[in-house]
């Protein structure tokens, strides 16, 4: 997994300084996602796969995405596929994405909870998060019954535990120790 980030990185931002330059990053966006989608279902890649050349591999990639990539789309997969690099497709399209979050200053938050959220306690806790993260907030609620209580928020490498779970077993440990 490292490894493809390793190779895909350098299309990614390419792509990225590219969609940045000519004011498309959405339409980059939008492309990347259906080319990685393309790439990782595993019929196309068997068939890119049994291609004897680069140039076979990506006109037929091409043709496949025809009505999706634009001409600068098309330049890539034909540099990937000259490097042998069509299969981190996938990983360019998630790192691109990442990019854009950067750039727009947005985060993808993951909140746990016991029981489903309603829409004002949503909405007071993007507030909130927006305000500690100097960012645009983007949620991802889901339940967990072990939660108890309370919520579990994930946002990037931060977790914050205010689960009743969490603080009983914080408990357990304290009285352990």
């Amino acid at each position: 997994m490292s490894e493809l980030t390793t190779i895909a990185r350098p299309y990614a931002k390419a792509a990225f300084e590219l969609a940045v330059e000519k004011g498309a990053i959405e339409s980059w966006n939008d492309m990347l996602f259906f080319a990685g989608e393309v790439a990782s279902n595993e019929q196309a890649s068997a068939i890119l796969a049994g291609l004897p050349t680069a140039t076979a591999q990506a006109e037929l990639f091409i043709n496949l995405c025809a009505e999706q990539l634009n001409e600068q789309g098309q330049n890539l997969v034909k540099v990937m596929a000259e490097n042998g690099r069509l299969i981190a497709l996938p990983e360019v399209a998630q790192l691109f994405a990442a990019f854009k979050a950067e750039y727009d200053k947005e985060i993808d938050v993951d909140v746990i909870s016991a029981t489903p959220l309603a829409a004002q306690q949503q909405e007071s806790l993007v507030a909130t998060l927006e305000k500690r993260f100097a960012r645009k907030v983007k949620l991802n609620c889901s339940e967990d019954a072990a939660v108890v209580g309370g919520l579990i928020i994930k946002a990037g490498d931060t977790v914050i535990d205010g689960s009743v779970r969490g603080k009983l077993n914080r408990l357990a440990t304290t009285l352990q120790s």
